[in-house]
């Protein structure tokens, strides 16, 4: 833990804890390289469909960093719209990965952005899995809102009754996917030390100050962290506690396709041949596992 500095270098792709000292208020900030542009760099996605992926990882990373858990969280939106699902998860060691289903043709016929646009109506949930011993958490709301971040507000609003802001920013940068994000959450104060008004002022201020943050600000690579915290909440004082290192990396493994395989009859397996293999692409990475008939041999073996 130590007082923000200005000048004290960070690196990309890693999560920076902190407080602003006067108020009590904890936040969390995120930034993102070649971690988000090796995931959405992995599929040939539309501009608008990557813009909202990246802002789902980005928004994924900052909530699970806030958690304590032992495991997997996952951050996932369904609806009617073009972009039909979303999904990225981030283990509790830091790796991430996510993807997109979408809807091509819909997509080119009306291009759209914002929440109501591309996903349309349904849900965004999270889910903290923790194995198969422990009960998953998990929670859902409505996609009510023109962004992912005003969704997730609105659900700290009503479920968790915790005060949250938070502020997104994904973009492009020499061809390359970078991204970023604030979150500031108002704790509970059981002991009443401060008037409730002086809480709000507290709260409305930060607010302003997180939201006076440029998106160019949030992603500028030569930008780091530290500095830009400084530079929003120096007034108040903001403490920072050590980062933690983020990585682009899927759980797929050709063992994991396998065992996947093994829970299919081999007569189906045949019929899903193409040129003699059984070719399985994971939707995160697009990474494709191929199997030929010495290796659906050795599966039927293992069953």
């Amino acid at each position: 833990m130590s007082d923000v500095n200005a000048g004290t270098l960070t690196t990309d792709d890693v999560v920076q804890p902190f407080q602003i000292e006067n108020t009590g208020l904890r936040g969390r900030m995120v930034r993102m390289g070649p971690l988000l542009d090796e995931i959405l760099g992995s599929h040939a996605y539309p501009e608008p469909v990557a813009q909202m992926l990246g802002e789902t990882v980005v928004l994924a990373a900052i909530l699970a960093s806030a958690l304590k858990y032992d495991g997997v969280f996952t951050l996932q939106t369904k609806g009617d719209g073009p972009v039909a699902f979303m999904v990225a998860d981030v283990t509790s060691g830091g790796d991430i990965r996510g993807y997109a289903r979408f809807d091509r043709e819909r997509l080119a016929a009306a291009p759209a952005t914002g929440v109501s646009g591309l996903l349309g109506q349904g849900h965004l949930a999270f889910t903290v899995d923790q194995g198969e011993h422990t009960e998953r958490y998990q929670g859902i709301v409505a996609l009510a809102g023109e962004s992912l971040a005003e969704c997730v507000t609105h659900y700290f609003r009503q479920s968790e009754q915790l005060q949250t802001g938070i502020k997104l920013a994904v973009g492009r940068q020499g061809g390359h996917w970078r991204g970023a994000g604030l979150m500031l959450q108002r704790m509970p104060d059981p002991s009443h030390a401060a008037p409730a008004s002086d809480r709000e002022d507290d709260w409305r201020r930060a607010m302003i100050l997180m939201d006076s943050a440029t998106d160019a600000e949030l992603l500028d690579p030569a930008l780091p962290s530290n500095d830009l915290l400084f530079r929003l909440f120096h007034e108040d004082g903001v403490r920072v506690w050590a980062p933690s290192a983020l990585r682009a990396k899927c759980r797929c493994s050709r063992d994991r396709v396998a065992g996947a395989l093994a829970g299919i009859p081999r007569s189906e397996l045949d019929d899903l041949k193409v040129d003699g293999h059984v070719s399985v692409t994971c939707e995160f990475c697009n990474r494709t596992y191929r199997f030929d008939d010495a290796d659906l041999n050795a599966i039927d073996e293992q069953r």
